[in-house]
C-alpha cells in the first residue's frame, strides 16, 4: 500500500542518488518521432473539427443560397486565405504521416535511422504539398 510515509521514502532515496522523480521537460530531449506524434493528433482533432465545420457550411449553402455571399467574403479575407492554406497544410500532414504510419502497420520503417528520415520526409513534404496546392488553387480559381 502506497502511503504518505512510503511517499516521503521514495522522495528521499530518489534525492539522495539524485535522480529525478519523473522525466522532466528541462531534461527530455524533444525527438522528430515525438514531434510528429503530438503533432499528428493534434492536426487529427484539428481536421476533425475543419470537416464538420466545411459540412456545416455546405449545408448551409444548399438550404440558404443567400449565405453563399457570406462565406465568399469570409474566405477571401486574408483570414479566410489562412485558414486555407493552414487546413491545406494539416491534411497534407496528416495523410503524408498516415501512409508512414501504415508502413509502420506492414511491418516496415522500424529503425531509428528509417523513421528520422520518414518523418521528416512527412513534415516537409506537407509543405510542399501545401505550396503546390496553393499555387494549383491559386491558378484555377
Amino acid at each position: 500500500m502506497f502511503n504518505e510515509k512510503n511517499e516521503t521514502l521514495v522522495y528521499k532515496s530518489n534525492m539522495k542518488n539524485n535522480n529525478p522523480l519523473s522525466p522532466h521537460l528541462q531534461i527530455y530531449k524533444w525527438q522528430i518521432s515525438s514531434l510528429l506524434s503530438i503533432t499528428h493528433r493534434i492536426v487529427g482533432v484539428v481536421n476533425f473539427f475543419a470537416i464538420t465545420l466545411i459540412c456545416l457550411w455546405v449545408l448551409l449553402i444548399i438550404f440558404n443560397q443567400g449565405s453563399y455571399s457570406t462565406i465568399y467574403i469570409i474566405l477571401n479575407s486574408i483570414f479566410g486565405k489562412f485558414l486555407a492554406i493552414a487546413l491545406c497544410w494539416t491534411f497534407s500532414f496528416h495523410i503524408l504521416n498516415e501512409i508512414r504510419h501504415l508502413f509502420w502497420d506492414a511491418g516496415y520503417g522500424f529503425d531509428l535511422k528509417i523513421a528520422k528520415i520518414t518523418g521528416i520526409l512527412a513534415l516537409t513534404g506537407s509543405f510542399v504539398l501545401t505550396v503546390f496546392f496553393y499555387i494549383l488553387g491559386r491558378n484555377f480559381f
